[in-house]
């Protein structure tokens, strides 16, 4: 996960959560960016400092991302933008059902091709592959008899 600091047209700042800078432009051009604050989808970024990183910090274990709507950055969206964003997996992913899990291990331990999947995982699974090291973001995606 990449954070960048946004803002739009109107001068309204933010932040947004991407796979990627590629992840990031993609949601751009495809007008899935949307401003929280007036709704605006004319977004671009803003240039920030990298910050290089203490001999303390390169030696550190990486934290286990934490469970629970708080830390999640779809949290923050209303019903439009989240809406845009599970369209956007939608179009971008590959449902693997509920084979989520074997799945993603194979994909981290590079067993199987790189790409994006989703798919239905246990809370426990999903603390598992966390342990284990495997991203996972998990997402509020309705049954697909819902799905406009």
């Amino acid at each position: 996960m990449i954070v960048f600091e946004l803002k739009c047209s109107k001068n309204h700042r933010f932040e947004g959560w991407f796979a990627s800078g590629e992840d990031f432009e993609s949601q751009r051009r495809g007008g899935l960016l949307l401003c929280p604050t007036c709704g605006n989808a004319s977004v671009s970024k803003l240039l920030t400092a990298k910050i290089r990183k203490s001999e303390a910090e390169h030696s550190a274990p990486p934290q286990r991302p934490q469970r629970g709507g708080a830390e999640m950055p779809v949290a923050a969206l209303d019903r439009r933008q989240l809406a845009a964003l599970i369209d956007h997996v939608l179009s971008v992913s590959e449902d693997v059902g509920a084979q989520f899990a074997e799945e993603a291990r194979r994909i981290h331990r590079k067993e199987a091709p790189e790409r994006s999947i989703r798919g239905r995982a246990s809370a426990q699974e999903v603390d598992e592959l966390l342990d284990e090291g495997v991203a996972v973001l998990p997402l509020p995606v309705p049954p697909q008899e819902e799905w406009h």
